[in-house]
């Protein structure tokens, strides 16, 4: 699925975008699931273990920036878990044994869609090795307008950086500390039925989207089966066994010298990347109304 060069600018950017990975007809069933979803948080006066809303949703006008764990509310989204081209990508770049960890969607509607400040995954799960990726789903054509997934290239070698505010986890780093150069970022863009595929350590954001198009981005993380996460899985043995999309489970986990920083004491604002990021003081990205 992926040619040498694509894997070695992996390794070495800490992300790729795979175009026509999902035909039309792929794409045309997950925009009609994602309407589906969408309007069911008519009426919603707060978030639920489905929806993350917009600050500026209203009951009778609803927004909604994140559907939660999409693959267990709808067959479409489901089905994408186990794709083959994406499988494929990922066993060309660990080899045979592939196990999901859990998926989102996240929606920037046109105009208001809210930014993400910049952070690394790896800080809100790290594991045993570094082998962990989230695969990004372009549902609409992505371009550096309406806000697309921004990356600093070769951050995926560097430190894990503080993701904490006043010693409370928040989910993303201080641009006032200037560890990091953003203005070397790169926006990852496409068609849509592109993927993209970042490694977790690599750091990452996104600004809010400031075109008249949408631009939702299902995202799915993976890791390799002897990646095992630091901080447990209380599902127990089993269900983190069925999390298997490739190849055989392993109780081996592998151990790597890779930078560590545990996300506790935990947000206080918990529900997602959203709320946890409201705990930072000083933010990158102009608020996502400022740009209606």
């Amino acid at each position: 699925m992926l040619s040498r060069a694509l894997i070695e600018e992996y390794r070495k950017v800490g992300a790729i975008v795979v175009p026509d990975v999902l035909n039309e007809g792929e794409i045309a069933e997950l925009r009609r699931a994602t309407d589906e979803l969408v309007a069911g948080a008519r009426g919603l006066t707060g978030h639920t273990d489905i929806y993350d809303l917009e600050d500026s949703h209203r009951p009778d006008a609803p927004r909604v920036r994140r559907i939660k764990a999409p693959h267990l509310h709808h067959p479409a989204f489901a089905r994408i878990v186990r794709h083959p081209g994406i499988v494929a990508v990922l066993t060309d770049l660990w080899g045979p044994d592939i196990r999901f960890d859990t998926a989102k969607l996240n929606m920037k509607s046109a105009g208001f869609g809210a930014a993400v400040e910049w952070h690394q995954d790896w800080a809100f799960y790290p594991h045993t090795n570094d082998d962990l990726t989230a695969v990004g789903v372009m549902v609409d054509d992505m371009a550096l307008e309406n806000g697309p997934l921004l990356i600093v290239p070769g951050s995926h070698r560097g430190p894990v950086f503080d993701h904490h505010a006043d010693g409370v986890f928040c989910g993303a780093m201080d641009p006032a500390r200037e560890e990091l150069d953003f203005s070397r970022a790169v926006p990852l863009t496409g068609k849509a039925g592109t993927i993209t595929v970042h490694h977790a350590r690599t750091v990452h954001g996104s600004a809010p989207n400031t075109s008249a198009r949408e631009r939702r981005l299902l995202l799915f993380q993976f890791r390799a089966a002897d990646a095992w996460p630091l901080l447990g899985f209380p599902a127990g043995i089993e269900a983190f066994d069925e999390l298997m999309v490739a190849g055989r489970p392993t109780l081996a986990p592998r151990l790597a010298a890779v930078p560590v920083r545990l996300p506790l004491p935990p947000a206080a604002h918990q529900g997602s990347i959203y709320e946890n990021q409201k705990g930072l003081a000083r933010r990158y990205f102009a608020p996502a109304e400022a740009s209606v």
